[in-house]
């Protein structure tokens, strides 16, 4: 993606989720996302002293830690998301890679978020209630070893 001189920051709702080699036909999985959170990795400081220095702490690079990727949608009876998420429940995870786009306001993609060797981590079903007028709403939570940023 060429680089774009912008001074307006872009929309938050404006974005796509594609998750890839789900189903089995190693088709991808995406749009009908409301939210992507979780977007965050830390790189720890790990701190140390020599015994022949004095007191100052050093501190060097730690582990690099990715937070869970948590995703809302509306329940649409897309069978193959869960049955990827059936699969880890029954032992068989499968582990994939896709990516967060963040779009301006012509959907061309300005900010892209790609993860690794993702799999279905938690499964939360919606609530529902006969007295509310609300959509029914699943998230589902990926446990990611990898994310890059590509813009």
């Amino acid at each position: 993606m060429p680089p774009v001189t912008r001074d307006d920051p872009y929309a938050s709702y404006n974005f796509k989720i594609l998750v890839f080699n789900v189903s089995d036909d190693g088709l991808a999985v995406s749009g009908s996302f409301t939210e992507a959170s979780g977007l965050e990795l830390e790189i720890p400081p790990i701190e140390y002293r020599n015994g022949s220095e004095d007191i100052t702490v050093r501190k060097i690079p730690g582990l690099k830690k990715f937070t869970n990727l948590t995703f809302k949608r509306g329940i649409t009876g897309h069978a193959a998301f869960w049955k990827w998420v059936a699969d880890a429940l029954n032992g068989t995870v499968k582990r994939t890679h896709g990516s967060i786009v963040l779009c301006d306001e012509n959907r061309n993609d300005v900010v892209r978020w790609n993860f690794d060797r993702g799999w279905p981590t938690k499964y939360t079903g919606p609530t529902l209630s006969a007295t509310k007028n609300e959509i029914a709403m699943e998230t589902l939570v990926l446990a990611v070893e990898k994310l890059e940023i590509e813009t």
